[in-house]
């Protein structure tokens, strides 16, 4: 159990290291004003362009994270149908995202990519082979501008946060088979107290609703995991992926 503990939390440093490695290097980049600029500033038409000399190149893999409905994702969901048919795809999206997700992948004819969903917080990527990658830039800056990233330590970190979160993802398919109801963000926090082993008035009150409303939201969650004690429940959420393990 400590040996499992352990790997864990050498698992959580490196994934905590590889994003400081790519927030800086993007930083790094953006400042070099006297060499071309890895940052594209794009009206979406020149994203679709990097998107498309990016993929068209795909020799083994193209990984992509999704988080919303902006230009960024419609970009990038528009040109995966290109992605030559030797590369493997994969698309990771939060959970507020995975309907649209589905929606935007349904009308794909060339690529049918594999699609997980992860209660991680991600960014908008794009990195193929290992070797070359598109980040979406932070919120506050103008939509449909991304990183261009080519040092190969940052791509790199890129994959490493890409393949922890998608080994704790769960299958799309899997997320939607979920009811409603336990895809939202309060259902999670109840099962975290749960989990936790706190008692229902502390629990009730740090949600702030009152007890006899945070036992009932406990009895249809436990219901809809067709759990018979809190425990199990727990572990039913655990392993459906609405806990991390």
């Amino acid at each position: 159990m400590e040996r499992a503990d352990e790997s864990a939390s050498h698992l959580e440093q490196a994934l905590l290291q590889a994003r400081k490695l790519i927030e800086s290097t993007v930083l790094l980049h953006s400042r070099r004003l006297t060499t071309p600029s890895p940052v594209v500033r794009t009206d979406g038409a020149r994203l679709g362009d990097s998107l498309a000399q990016l993929i068209a190149g795909a020799r083994y893999s193209v990984s992509v994270t999704l988080t919303g409905a902006g230009v960024f994702e419609s970009a990038v969901t528009e040109e995966l149908d290109r992605t030559p048919s030797r590369a493997v795809v994969r698309v990771l999206c939060n959970v507020p995202a995975a309907e649209g997700v589905a929606e935007r992948l349904r009308p794909l004819t060339r690529v049918r990519p594999e699609v997980r969903v992860s209660q991680s917080e991600l960014r908008g990527i794009v990195v193929v082979d290992g070797a070359s990658a598109l980040v979406q830039t932070q919120v506050q800056e103008p939509e449909g501008q991304v990183a261009v990233v080519n040092d190969l330590g940052a791509v790199r970190a890129l994959e490493l946060l890409f393949a922890g979160a998608w080994s704790r993802g769960r299958k799309l398919a899997d997320h939607l088979g979920l009811a409603p109801r336990l895809r939202t963000e309060f259902a999670r926090t109840v099962l975290e107290a749960l989990r936790a082993g706190h008692t229902d008035e502390t629990a009730a009150r740090g949600i702030n609703v009152s007890l006899r409303t945070y036992r009932r939201h406990v009895a249809e969650i436990m219901r809809e995991l067709d759990a018979s004690s809190r425990f199990q429940a727990g572990a039913r959420a655990v392993e459906l992926g609405l806990l991390a393990d």
